[in-house]
């Protein structure tokens, strides 16, 4: 937990501002064991529209690239133009089980890269980073881990290597079961990791919504096991969780974790999905082309409506500027 100095103090015209991040990584079966082969790249053509539809809101949207979409040259030829002109922004994503170099075992535990000895942990992301400035000309500066696999070496590995924001923590989440990190306790404010002034952990946002949200933290963790009744809370407007992404929330729900996230004047609220959700086949959210639609509505309303309540889109350089130690 972070003391309450280590907190982020944004300047006052900051106001209240959001980051859209894209996963922008290989299409696998997500039902299946994590291998370092078979993936396909077929989504990265969808991209293009994608980052065309961000730019008719003036949102820059954040790819966070893994090493497959980083050395596609169908992705350089589609990003590098946006990147370069300051329409989008790059990042890392690191997925350890395709990227380089190949020295650990591919199971469920070292998914996450944070599990991975310092070395390999420090190799892989080294590898990548060092590709992804190389392929789309720009170094990255914002980092998160696949599975948001965070471990205790990662954010000195990210300081030697200039990342300035860590967006992997997502809080009100415990993959602890299968191997990850517990986020269940951690803010939604963004902090600076250690204290040091360099480093900031903006965690991607997930509200509690509904009479009983204030007994979240609590009571939600507490019902994993009676999902029925966790279920029929969500249903009645009681307590629900609700991660600000359009996989598996809807537009009500993202509406009212909008409201929720402003009344409690959170300053960042960062959003995220999956880019093969950009084409319908390759994720459980969206199998068709309709469900594809409803993805674009998700986001256009929400664009609109945190327009209309004066909440502005930021890009890194605009979050970086606008705090107390920039």
């Amino acid at each position: 937990m972070p003391d309450a100095h280590d907190f982020v103090r944004f300047s006052s015209g900051f106001g209240q501002r959001f980051i859209l991040t894209v996963d922008t990584e290989e299409e696998f079966d997500w039902e299946r064991p994590l291998r370092a082969n078979g993936h396909t790249l077929h989504s990265v053509s969808r991209l293009a529209k994608f980052q065309q539809f961000c730019e008719g809101f003036g949102i820059v949207p954040i790819y966070l690239v893994d090493y497959p979409v980083a050395t596609s040259r169908l992705a350089v030829d589609i990003l590098s133009e946006p990147v370069r002109q300051g329409r989008a922004e790059i990042g890392v994503q690191l997925h350890p089980w395709v990227s380089p170099p190949f020295e650990e075992e591919v199971n469920q535990f070292n998914s996450f890269a944070g599990n991975l000895s310092p070395e390999l942990e420090r190799a892989k992301f080294t590898q990548l980073r060092d590709t992804i400035e190389r392929n789309f000309g720009q170094p990255p500066q914002i980092y998160r881990a696949g599975r948001y696999g965070v471990g205790p070496n990662t954010a000195r590995i990210l300081r030697e290597n200039g990342i300035a924001i860590d967006t992997s923590v997502r809080s009100r989440f415990d993959y602890s079961a299968h191997g990850g990190p517990n986020f269940r306790e951690l803010p939604l404010e963004p902090w600076w990791i250690d204290g040091t002034g360099t480093l900031m952990e903006a965690p991607l946002t997930t509200v509690y919504t509904g009479p009983l949200r204030h007994c979240g933290p609590w009571l939600y963790p507490r019902l994993w096991r009676a999902p029925r009744l966790r279920g029929a809370l969500a249903r009645a407007g009681m307590l629900d969780r609700v991660p600000f992404t359009p996989e598996g929330v809807t537009e009500a729900e993202i509406l009212r974790g909008i409201e929720v996230a402003l009344e409690e004047r959170l300053p960042l609220l960062v959003f995220s999905f999956h880019s093969p959700s950009l084409q319908p086949g390759h994720t459980p959210y969206v199998r068709s082309e309709d469900e594809l639609d409803t993805l674009y509505g998700w986001w256009r309303k929400v664009f609109e409506v945190l327009a209309r309540k004066g909440v502005r889109p930021a890009s890194i350089a605009e979050v970086m500027a606008a705090t107390e130690l920039a």
